[in-house]
């Protein structure tokens, strides 16, 4: 595993805003070098290698706490891979989702809305025609949901919740939800995790996270360019 030495926590949203500003236009290659890294030799490994990266290189401390990667400034960072045209490539992960203790648990004090009361976007070049170490970083940006954008996440998070609450988490697909659909985290038996079944008893399942749909972030990317 790659190990980095993040910089210095940003005191502040401007001071965060400007180091993100400063990716803008720059290469993998420019970010590696930058952070005294190697990019990985196997596409696979890539992506988990730019998200920590970009970690490093703007002084998220967060790691995986269930909570914002600036936590003293209440904001999430999430790398946007698009394609050629723009567009997301893919949904988002935003957290793991909870499947035991949800009785008192609502979307007012969820870690869903806590990672995207206040989200920094850094788009990145993905199309796979262009080679890794020369794929560019996009404008970053300060994003929080309007009342619209808010009322959908919650609508979701809500109805599954709800569904995993009455032991249907069997019955969920990456269909269910508009804006943000739950799909399985883990890919071996070794990641399972305890879950309540229908009959209230406990059980074992593959742990599931939030991801937001790529169409949402879509729109969000829209709605900057206006």
């Amino acid at each position: 595993m790659i190990s980095f030495t993040p910089a210095t926590p940003p005191g502040s949203e401007t001071e965060l805003l400007h180091r993100a500003a400063q990716l803008a236009g720059k290469t993998l290659a420019q970010l590696a070098q930058t952070i005294d890294s190697d990019i990985p030799s196997q596409q696979r490994h890539a992506k988990g290698w730019i998200g920590t990266a970009v970690e490093s290189y703007l002084g998220a401390s967060a790691a995986s706490k269930p909570e914002p990667d600036f936590p003293q400034l209440g904001i999430e960072l999430k790398t946007l891979p698009v394609n050629r045209h723009g567009r997301p490539k893919e949904s988002t992960y935003v957290c793991i989702v909870p499947l035991t203790g949800l009785t008192n648990l609502t979307w007012e004090h969820s870690n869903v809305r806590k990672k995207l009361a206040r989200v920094l976007w850094v788009p990145i070049e993905a199309d796979p025609g262009i080679p890794l170490a020369t794929r560019r970083f996009g404008n970053a940006f300060l994003w929080s949901p309007d009342v619209a954008q808010e009322m959908d996440l919650r609508t979701d998070w809500e109805e599954i919740m709800e569904m995993i609450h009455m032991g249907d988490l069997s019955a969920i697909n990456s269909r269910f939800g508009k804006v943000m659909q739950i799909r399985p985290k883990g890919m071996n038996a070794r990641a399972l995790t305890r879950t309540e079944t229908e009959t209230g008893e406990s059980g074992l399942t593959l742990p599931r996270g939030f991801y937001l749909r790529a169409s949402f972030t879509h729109e969000i990317l829209e709605r900057r360019k206006a």
